[in-house]
């Protein structure tokens, strides 16, 4: 234990907590934590490789955005298209993943997506409900409007 102590105190890695003695390992429980190890790994590898996909909408000015497993796509009627590379977002601590995404716009300052899931939000142009309200920070700019998944 010292000597990994020692090694790992050269790499700058710190290992609190973590104590090993061969004479009280158990092979068993080694095995049900490495199973259970990679459950855990095999979990994250599905959850981040499915990105779902939203159309979010905004009114009073109009934008649109568009997310996919490339892109994020802003568009306006005064800009065509510009796309941001795909990042995974950001969810809430210890609330269920649906119920807030936060994006970030890659490449602009303080851009910002925030996708929330509501009872309903509806557009000022249209009578249609949304399952989500989005709010689009971009610079010193805040736009608000709804979302839906594709």
């Amino acid at each position: 234990m010292k000597t990994l102590s020692i090694v790992a105190a050269l790499m700058g890695l710190s290992i609190s907590g973590f104590s090993y003695s061969s004479s009280s390992a158990n092979p068993n429980t080694l095995l049900a934590n490495s199973s259970i190890n990679q459950q855990h790994n095999s979990t994250i590898a599905q959850n981040s490789m499915a990105v779902e996909q939203f159309i979010v909408r905004g009114a009073e000015p109009f934008w649109n955005i568009t997310i996919n497993r490339n892109n994020i796509i802003y568009s306006t009627p005064d800009i065509k298209e510009k796309k941001y590379p795909f990042t995974p977002p950001l969810t809430a601590e210890g609330r269920p993943r649906d119920l807030v995404r936060v994006y970030r716009l890659n490449g602009q300052p303080s851009g910002t997506l925030i996708i929330k899931k509501v009872n309903s939000c509806s557009d000022s142009m249209s009578d249609k409900v949304y399952p989500y309200s989005a709010t689009l920070i971009l610079g010193n700019k805040v736009f608000d409007g709804c979302a839906e998944k594709k």
